[in-house]
């Protein structure tokens, strides 16, 4: 028997509201398999369960506020499995907060969204709020669609297979009803941006409280990277051609091949070297603020391919759909400012990773090489290293072989 417990999905989260199951119980499931959805400071995130088993009891309700940690679900594996056990009324594990039903307090109303009530007289689709949350956004009539959920339940993956078609205009409501009166106050909706907001806050006092953090600068020629780009993308059609940060992760892998204490963590007081390489990705959010999930196992990764993960991770990072594997599983962070016109950016580490790449403008500048002085397209690479798992040495060494691979483009 597998407990499933509220996962952490960032340094400083402590709970998470569940938005809805993606399972039943007596379903099947198989590691990375989404079973949940969970809303967080930052997103609402597809929760992963991470081995085999059949889902035995579902200990949370959808609307509730979990702490980290607390047991949400019985997976058992099928040795073991019995016949599933109706979703139990107690005990319930510790709540932090019902918000399924409950009014809220008014010190609280910014960051609930209370349930759609629905009209009097006007038949209520069986749906999760999460579900209930993205119809209303993108105008779509939950009567219409059909349910894959538990007893038919609509849930968010069945919105989200409708093209949106604007806002739909409120039911009109029946004749005996003209006269009601409308609801004296509207929705709450929670604050995404100020939550998120508070949340970078939290994360990036820790980093610098906790972690001894050291910087490194370096510029790099990127003339024949861009000349090579140029060359490779007039082969493409429009739609694969490469990203100019593309090469720049890829450079990153191979350059963490040779000082792999950059990739890995600072947990409990000790270093730990990841064999497989993450890359999280700094991507701003149309709405405000940052979130950076990862492309997994971007080591084992050709440039097609990073163009392919890196487009489909910012697509569902400001459209929702982020998995919790991409939130937490990061192992180094790139953060790319230079399309905004910054120079020099030194990141902050995100923890517990031990390490953060940031790339600047690339820009016309003075260069010599060979006693000759000429003009190139100069690129300013930065490192904040912590200084409990590497030091300068070590950092420097990075800077220089990512310097290497962007001279030989080919080989990417």
């Amino acid at each position: 028997m597998a407990e499933f417990r509220m996962p952490s999905l960032g340094s400083d989260m402590q709970s998470g509201t569940l938005l809805e199951w993606r399972v039943k119980p007596g379903d099947r499931v198989r590691k990375r398999d989404i079973i949940a959805v969970v809303d967080t400071d930052k997103a609402a995130i597809e929760i992963e369960v991470y081995e085999d088993g059949i889902v035995e009891k579902l200990l949370v309700e959808p609307g509730q506020k979990v702490a980290v940690g607390t047991v949400m679900a019985i997976i058992r594996s099928d040795a073991d499995a019995v016949p599933p056990s109706p979703l139990p009324k107690t005990p319930r594990p510790e709540v932090v907060e019902n918000t399924a039903w409950s009014a809220p307090a008014a010190a609280d109303k910014r960051e609930i969204t209370p349930p759609i009530v629905p009209t009097p007289g006007i038949e209520r689709a069986k749906a999760s709020p999460y579900a209930r949350k993205l119809a209303a956004e993108r105008g779509i009539d939950l009567a219409g669609l059909e349910g894959t959920g538990p007893g038919g339940a609509i849930l968010a993956a069945d919105v989200t297979k409708v093209s949106p078609r604007g806002p739909s205009p409120p039911p009109s409501p029946r004749p005996d009803q003209k006269g009601a009166a409308p609801p004296s106050e509207k929705p709450v909706v929670k604050d995404y941006t100020a939550a998120m907001r508070r949340a970078i806050a939290n994360a990036m006092a820790r980093s610098k409280r906790e972690i001894p953090h050291y910087y490194l600068q370096t510029r790099i020629d990127m003339q024949r990277t861009l000349d090579w780009l140029a060359a490779e993308n007039l082969k493409r059609p429009i739609k694969e051609r490469i990203l100019p940060v593309v090469p720049l992760i890829r450079a990153v892998v191979l350059a963490l091949g040779d000082v792999p204490e950059l990739n890995g963590h600072w947990i409990d007081d000790r270093h730990r070297i990841s064999e497989a390489i993450h890359v999280g990705f700094v991507i701003a959010l149309r709405q405000g603020g940052i979130i950076a999930p990862a492309i997994l196992d971007a080591d084992g990764k050709s440039l097609d391919e990073l163009i392919a993960g890196l487009r489909d991770l910012i697509e569902r990072a400001r459209s929702g759909g982020l998995r919790s594997s991409e939130m937490t599983d990061a192992t180094i962070t790139i953060t790319n400012l230079g399309d905004l016109g910054v120079e020099t950016v030194f990141g902050v580490i995100y923890p517990p990773q031990v390490a953060l790449v940031g790339f600047g403008k690339t820009m016309a500048q003075p260069w010599a090489e060979n006693g000759m002085l000429g003009v190139r397209p100069v690129l300013t690479a930065t490192l904040s290293a912590d200084h409990r798992a590497t030091d300068g040495h070590r950092g420097a060494q990075f800077l220089d072989a990512l310097n290497h691979y962007l001279q030989e483009p080919a080989k990417l």
